[in-house]
């Protein structure tokens, strides 16, 4: 699993962290009091006048996950008769109420370390909410017994995790990810030596020092940008988060390197703050870089390192290439055996955006937020795809804990651009393929290899789709 997803639960937390907002106190008559439970996505949401409590729901079981102050979730929620809404960004999680807690809630299972009771919950919630059953032909009730039978009272931790990823592999799940405790992943690490293997943001380093005939980065630790030959601006994003400015000093983060100081510093912020510092973030970045870039006479929009964060945070980077508000997508989740209404994505414009041609520049390690990017582009008119297909982890990773405190995540959504096409597995298409290794570490030693070879290709599909489209660039801005 790539770099990004692996750290994608601390900067998405979990899908309903309920978090961080003062407003009036209410009348206790207008406030959301009681039991609410999800439509899809298996959660329960207890509210009093003064906390509310976060529960992972299944059939079989019901874990504790969060407790706040009612106060830090009342500007996120809307009522509506007896429906509960919670939005996140442009997500937007519908809840109905219920007339009491279930009892299992009450009973607390967070903490056991029985391996069959944390299987079962596992398997149960991969049952229940798992989108892709039918799209990678899963029989789960073929599966499930010949990995039930494998768990035994004295099955060890160790062994339990390894079967845990064994069962994902099985489901071909993009976003499937189990984290255990870190004394597990200690002693994996030490029986398994990995070999060295190149970082994303290594090769995404060689390739920007290559292409760029002159840099115009500054103040970014994701992004770089400027010039090539021939008045063609290049951006080179490599994460769909990191992008806030958290003030950290320099002696943390030469201590603890840049990533695990940001992530230490996020987990401190609610789930909008996050958000919010993320989308701010980038809008300052994309701010300078289309300022530098706006008079190119097209933009290259490397994204081929990128495995993913915040599907705002991409939204927020087209936006300054389209005019008005459209919608780009649609989503739903998995609820019983069937789906949720698909709930449709827009993409926001601004006054002056960029309208000469953009060169969306993906790979298969282009995953997640930002396959989504490049789903959101198959509707923009001046958007022209090059390389080759994304990763296809399009769903969000819908985070689950299990009782002995693990955390795991699944794929529970589909989504789909305009036409109702879905692209999981698949990845979006390019117009203009260059034929890059699937593999991650065979594609990366590519570049690292010849990076002057990969510019000559880009460039060369460039000026192949540009004529092809009959795109005409070098005009002047309206």
């Amino acid at each position: 699993m790539n770099f990004d997803l692996n750290l994608i639960r601390f900067s998405l937390v979990i899908l309903i962290t309920l978090s961080g907002c003062e407003q009036k106190s209410d009348s206790l008559e207008n406030l959301p009091i009681g039991t609410w439970k999800s439509i899809g996505y298996g959660r329960i949401l207890e509210i009093d006048s003064s906390e509310y409590k976060l529960y992972d729901l299944t059939k079989i079981s019901c874990i504790p996950v969060k407790t706040g102050n009612f106060t830090d979730i009342r500007k996120a929620i809307q009522i509506k008769s007896d429906t509960l809404y919670y939005k996140i960004g442009f997500d937007i999680y519908s809840f109905n109420k219920m007339n009491q807690t279930p009892y299992s809630c009450l009973e607390n299972q967070k903490g056991s370390t029985d391996p069959k009771e944390n299987f079962e919950i596992f398997a149960q919630t991969v049952k229940e909410n798992y989108a892709y059953f039918e799209l990678n032909s899963i029989d789960w009730e073929f599966i499930y017994p010949v990995y039930e039978e494998q768990i035994t009272s004295n099955t060890t931790e160790e062994e339990l995790y390894l079967l845990f990823e064994d069962l994902l592999d099985t489901l071909k799940d993009n976003h499937g990810y189990i984290e255990p405790s870190e004394e597990v992943l200690n002693q994996m690490d030490s029986i398994n030596e990995m070999p060295e293997e190149i970082g994303d943001f290594v090769v995404a380093g060689v390739i920007a020092e290559e292409y760029l005939k002159k840099d115009l980065t500054h103040d970014s630790k994701v992004a770089r940008w400027g010039l090539m030959d021939d008045n063609i601006g290049y951006i080179q994003i490599n994460a769909m988060w990191l992008h806030g400015n958290l003030h950290i000093p320099d002696s943390v983060k030469n201590n603890l390197g840049y990533v695990e100081a940001y992530v230490n510093e996020m987990e401190s912020l609610s789930e909008p703050e996050i958000l919010q510092i993320e989308v701010d973030g980038i809008r300052q970045t994309m701010n300078k870089a289309m300022k530098d870039l706006y008079n190119t006479k097209c933009i290259i929009l490397d994204v081929r390192f990128n495995g993913g964060g915040h599907d705002d945070v991409s939204l927020e980077i087209l936006r300054w290439f389209n005019s008005e508000k459209k919608k780009i997508a649609s989503k739903q989740a998995r609820i019983n055996n069937s789906f949720t209404e698909e709930l449709p994505i827009y993409l926001d414009g601004i006054n002056t955006p960029y309208s000469n041609p953009l060169i969306l520049l993906t790979s298969q390690q282009s995953a997640s937020a930002t396959d989504f990017l490049a789903l959101a582009s198959l509707s923009m008119e001046n958007t022209i795809r090059i390389g080759s297909n994304t990763q296809g982890a399009i769903s969000d990773a819908l985070e689950k804990k299990l009782p002995n405190g693990w955390y795991f995540t699944i794929s529970n959504e589909k989504y789909f651009d305009l036409e109702g096409n879905c692209y999981e597995n698949t990845g979006i298409p390019v117009d203009f393929e260059l034929n890059y290794p699937e593999e991650r570490q065979k594609f990366f030693s590519s570049l690292i290899e010849a990076p002057c070879k990969d510019k000559q290709k880009t460039l060369f599909a460039v000026e192949n789709v540009l004529i092809y489209n009959l795109i005409n660039v070098g005009m002047p801005q309206m």
